[in-house]
């Protein structure tokens, strides 16, 4: 919101100055829909993966091989940081549920003619002294759940919610997709400022401002609730596969609601859809995960 502020105090300024400045800002305007188009036309070309079980086509401009490397990094550099719990009866239990969520990951691969996909997994389940509420999955499957989240889940069933949700975001390699966006929009926004080199600070400043706010909230932020709301679907499949009742889904994610009671982000400016909403998209796929729990 600060930047949207920055934009139209400066845009107010130089449309109320003279007719030149208001040139410039439309020709600013015409450059971003080049920019748009430039983008576009970028994802099209790039849009050769699919997320398994949802079949939506994604832009993966990296390696698998360069997500893993990186991804192992970061995980190492955590866990030397991070003290691991004491609580060795929950460590017990990440450890247990996890394995059979990756159990159930590793078989619906294997039956979606997948199976190359599976070497690229090697698991480790970890449950770390944190207070936050909070648990992640990193590309490779190192799964870290914070001490944190314990109190909500309640049970294993409320674990593999989270458990499900988690490496379903590895598994459709959100990360990857992620990244190749933002490298997209600073590729596009690094273009677009060569070609205003001459320009004045000022004019710079406004499309930095301007185009900055699009890419966050038009494209950005956008997917990153897409990503979430698809890690909740295949997250009930997984979970369901590995055993544990996907109705729970919806009790956890309402307990979250209260945890999260307060919270002012408008949506539209979140990186998560809102607890309402999310609960209203899980409930039409519970069907769908109930037939993999009865079988």
């Amino acid at each position: 919101m600060q930047k949207l502020g920055v934009y139209y105090k400066i845009k107010n300024k130089y449309i109320c100055k003279n007719n030149e400045s208001l040139k410039i800002l439309l020709k600013i305007g015409f450059m971003k829909k080049i920019l748009f188009c430039i983008i576009s036309l970028l994802i099209i070309v790039s849009s050769c993966s699919k997320v398994p079980l949802t079949g939506r086509k994604q832009i993966l401009l990296f390696s698998d091989k360069e997500i893993m490397a990186l991804s192992l990094e970061n995980y190492n550099n955590y866990m030397k940081e991070t003290p691991l719990s004491n609580d060795k009866v929950n460590t017990e239990r990440i450890k247990t549920i996890g394995r059979k969520i990756a159990n159930a990951v590793e078989l619906y691969l294997k039956q979606n003619g997948l199976s190359s996909e599976i070497k690229k997994f090697s698991w480790e389940f970890q449950l770390v002294q944190e207070k936050s509420v909070n648990a992640f999955c990193l590309p490779g499957g190192k799964v870290v759940f914070y001490e944190g989240i314990l109190p909500i889940t309640k049970n294993d069933n409320g674990i593999a919610v989270v458990m499900g949700h988690e490496i379903a975001h590895a598994v459709a390699k959100h990360s990857n997709e992620r990244l190749s966006q933002q490298t997209i929009i600073q590729y596009g926004n690094a273009a677009a400022n060569i070609a205003l080199s001459g320009k004045s600070s000022e004019v710079q400043q406004i499309w930095n401002a301007s185009i900055g706010l699009g890419a966050n909230v038009g494209v950005l932020l956008p997917y990153s609730r897409k990503h979430e709301y698809e890690a909740d679907h295949l997250g009930l499949i997984f979970m369901a596969m590995a055993g544990y009742d996907p109705n729970e889904a919806v009790a956890f994610w309402t307990r979250m609601a209260q945890t999260n009671k307060g919270s002012s982000t408008p949506e539209f400016l979140s990186t998560h859809p809102s607890d309402g909403k999310r609960i209203a998209e899980m409930k039409k796929n519970l069907p769908e995960a109930m037939k993999y729990y009865k079988k």
